[in-house]
């Protein structure tokens, strides 16, 4: 059957889908819209299958925050090129998906990727985009972070790295919480405080300090005792409260906080594009 210009068009509106893709549907379905759109998702579906081993190893990070700052959603959405990643509609898709696991308090990906967003589920809208785009897409991950306090969010220039810093009161001074989110994006500490370190960690690092001050020649015994040196320095390096505050390093973040009068950072996420633990 002939299939006109304005119908292509109107597919083309409804899915987003190529000009060509889209007659192609109508031409199979016979110029049934609904069918030709189940035709376009399951060309999603094709493509997406045939992509299943391609790395994504590009895309972009998105923060959902509350108008009170009391609850955010950060998300990651991959695809395999920087050019996709940078593109509008891609990022319009992954700030979509973050607002959905917001209002729907989504617990996993699994549940995410069944989860209705209008007629289609959001793996269906991830199908649809791999059929519409030709790359592999997905949802890697997300973290959402509630307080009774305040979030600071921070997302760094490009999309690829994103922080939540929780603090423990309402943060008078906004720029100070950016101060302490970029912190967080530039020195990448693995915890608050030293109380909040995997045990496993600490562990290791003592290890690795009474082994290399061994290897200097140091008796055991004093090796053991050196190693609680390095250990503080090593806290001084990867905890959030005693590194120096990169603004001004004659004091620590803590020192820094204090002196602003600041509430007390309680938690905090950080997202790097592919980093995941």
């Amino acid at each position: 059957m002939s299939i006109s210009a304005a119908d292509v068009k109107k597919l083309r509106d409804m899915t987003g889908a190529g000009m060509m893709d889209c007659k192609k549907a109508l031409s199979e379905a016979n110029g049934d819209f609904d069918a030709a759109v189940e035709f376009l998702r399951k060309k999603g579906q094709q493509v997406s299958e045939k992509r299943a081993d391609r790395d994504a190893k590009e895309g972009t990070i998105v923060i959902k925050i509350s108008d009170d700052n009391k609850k955010a959603v950060a998300l990651e959405l991959n695809c395999e090129t920087d050019f996709v990643a940078k593109n509008d509609e891609f990022v319009a898709n992954a700030t979509e998906f973050a607002s959905i696991v917001f209002d729907n308090d989504v617990a996993d990906l699994a549940s995410l990727k069944s989860t209705s967003m209008g007629s289609i589920t959001v793996g269906e809208r991830l199908e649809e985009l791999v059929g519409k785009i030709g790359e592999k897409i997905d949802i890697s991950r997300f973290e959402t972070l509630t307080t009774d306090g305040e979030i600071i969010p921070y997302i760094h220039p490009g999309n690829q790295l994103a922080v939540l810093v929780e603090f423990n009161g309402s943060v008078e001074n906004k720029d100070l919480g950016k101060d302490v989110a970029m912190q967080i994006a530039a020195m990448k500490p693995i915890a608050v405080n030293r109380d909040a370190v995997d045990a496993s960690v600490v562990e290791k690092e003592l290890e690795i300090a009474k082994e290399q001050l061994i290897n200097e020649g140091k008796p055991a015994e004093i090796a053991e005792k050196a190693a609680q040196g390095k250990l503080r320095r090593f806290y001084e390096e990867s905890v959030l409260l005693e590194q120096k505050f990169v603004k001004d390093g004659s004091v620590t973040v803590s020192e820094h906080l204090k002196n602003n009068d600041a509430p007390e950072v309680v938690n905090f996420l950080r997202l790097q594009l592919g980093e995941h633990n």
